[in-house]
């Protein structure tokens, strides 16, 4: 799964530490996801999306391979 959480973040002037703050994860597991080395639980990316006001789908692109 890609996501565009790095461009959007920087769109809302949110550090990845508020992002992560807001969120309530870690600092670390933004970096993960903006690097696609972690897929967020169903749980967070609703909480990113709600926080971004975007729909889940327009941050979280699904790979068909």
């Amino acid at each position: 799964m890609k996501n565009n959480i790095c461009e959007l973040r920087k769109i809302y002037n949110l550090t990845q530490k508020e992002l992560a703050d807001k969120t309530n994860v870690s600092r670390q597991t933004i970096i993960a996801i903006e690097k696609d080395k972690y897929n967020p639980s169903l749980k967070l990316a609703l909480k990113i999306a709600k926080l971004l006001k975007m729909l889940v789908e327009d941050i979280f692109i699904l790979n068909d391979d």
